[in-house]
């Protein structure tokens, strides 16, 4: 049987919405979002691939809270520092998660987002997308769109926006702020689905910096909800049956993780008007700040609190009194690491950040772990990092096992789906996060289906 990666034990979410910081450009103008649901081979970087599974285990023994044991750790030398959290092993706990909801649903989502930089600096082309592991894509050129016609099951949205063009260069300012501004916005968007045979677009405003500009953004949305509907009527046709069919174009938007973005968002009424949410649940920690932390950790951490000064939690804690349906929002999570030099630890000052695989401070998840570096769990903020203890290099990142648990209890909190960001930093063997989610999904859906 494949030896699947551990779990942790659930841990009620707790904590309180915080405030986000200011990000390093990772994200960009034309991205694209992804769901996916095929098989890959579980592995864990640490050790030996295991071989794969001849035949489909029981939900149990795929749902299953696994743990990280405090036994026969790698323990770090004296002499250097010693992170206080534990390397990953294999040992599994007994205790049955809760069934997960919807999986079958068609609502079910696994969400990645693909940026234009891939093609030309990245040399990550479109036929290098795991389609058969994805429900949505977004991307504006002819590649992508042979590659949805070879996989009729995939959805091809138009992201516009990002990080660059709407917070350094406030590009949605202007559009908003008038009526006939949102009308021609609206109307160049079903025009890109119209020309591009798109099947909707997704919205990434950067952020809405007062409460106005967050009605603006709901006015935009359902702008752009109202003129795709009327574009879907046009499109009306019988079946072999008589019944009168049209297409249903998506609406989706990334969301913010920080409490001084979102709460100027009326973020019930955007969730109404869209069709997921993608929340930005990364970027936690990084070069702007004083000390080193967690970018994507699920909890607060009392042990080391200046580790996690942001957490999933309490985001989904927030969205959730807020009025956001569970089954409207995507979990983020990262391909990539944020990386920390000449650093004791987690918490703690560093002095650099490290080249990056394409940009200071920033390694793809297919680079990590570094060479010479152990990954670690802590098991109380719920997270997974490498640390390197001659370089005194630090990298946060989800490894398998640590998106394994996310997808765990994304499905305990009834969410829709997954959100990666992006693509092309994830790995094309057995190691692959997206793939190795994928078939854990799969294997639950075959079984909940008999």
């Amino acid at each position: 049987m494949a030896i699947f990666p551990p779990l942790v034990n659930e841990t009620s979410f707790t904590g309180t919405a915080v405030s986000e910081p200011e990000p390093v450009e990772t994200s960009g103008a034309n991205y694209y979002s992804t769901t996916f649901g095929t098989p890959g081979l579980p592995y864990i970087s640490t050790l030996a691939p295991a071989e794969p599974s001849t035949s489909i285990p029981s939900s149990n023994e795929i749902v299953q809270a696994f743990t990280f044991s405090p036994a026969s750790y790698a323990t770090p030398s004296p002499t250097t520092p010693q992170p206080s959290s534990t390397l990953l092993t294999l040992i599994p706990s007994h205790e049955p998660l809760a069934q997960p909801a919807n999986f079958t649903h068609a609502g079910y989502r696994a969400v990645a987002y693909y940026g234009n930089w891939d093609i030309y600096n990245r040399n990550y082309q479109p036929q290098h997308i795991p389609a058969s592991k994805l429900t949505h894509l977004l991307y504006s050129i002819k590649q992508l769109q042979l590659l949805k016609a070879s996989n009729r099951n995939l959805k091809v949205l138009l992201s516009i926006g990002g990080w660059t063009y709407t917070n350094t260069n406030r590009a949605m300012d202007t559009p908003t702020s008038s009526t006939h501004g949102i009308q021609r916005f609206a109307a160049s968007c079903v025009q890109l689905i119209r020309n591009y045979g798109f099947d909707g677009v997704d919205i990434d405003w950067e952020y809405p910096s007062t409460t106005e500009q967050g009605s603006a953004f709901l006015a935009l949305l359902q702008e752009i909800r109202r003129q795709m509907d009327d574009y879907a009527n046009t499109l009306v046709y019988g079946d072999d049956f008589g019944h009168e069919m049209k297409p249903s174009f998506l609406l989706s938007i990334a969301a913010p993780a920080g409490e001084t973005n979102y709460r100027n968002m009326p973020l019930r009424e955007i969730s109404r008007v869209t069709d997921f949410v993608n929340l930005m649940t990364y970027d936690y920690a990084g070069s702007w700040d004083n000390v080193t932390g967690h970018a994507s950790n699920l909890y607060a951490s009392a042990e080391n609190p200046l580790s996690t000064p942001y957490n999933t939690a309490s985001v989904l804690a927030a969205y959730y009194a807020a009025g956001v349906p569970p089954a409207k929002l995507n979990l983020g999570m990262p391909l990539y690491g944020r990386s920390f030099t000449n650093t004791q630890g987690l918490g703690l000052p560093y002095n650099g950040i490290g080249i990056g695989s394409w940009e200071a401070g920033v390694y793809d998840f297919k680079d990590l772990p570094l060479a010479g570096a152990q990954e670690f769990y802590d098991a109380e903020a719920g997270a997974t990092y490498s640390y390197h203890n001659g370089s005194g290099m630090l990298v946060s990142y989800d490894t398998v096992p640590m998106a394994l648990r996310k997808v765990v209890d994304l499905a305990q909190q009834r969410l829709g789906g997954a959100m990666w960001w992006e693509i092309s930093g994830d790995r094309m063997d057995e190691g692959s996060i997206v793939s190795n989610v994928s078939r854990l999904r799969l294997r639950v859906i075959v079984e909940m289906s008999q």
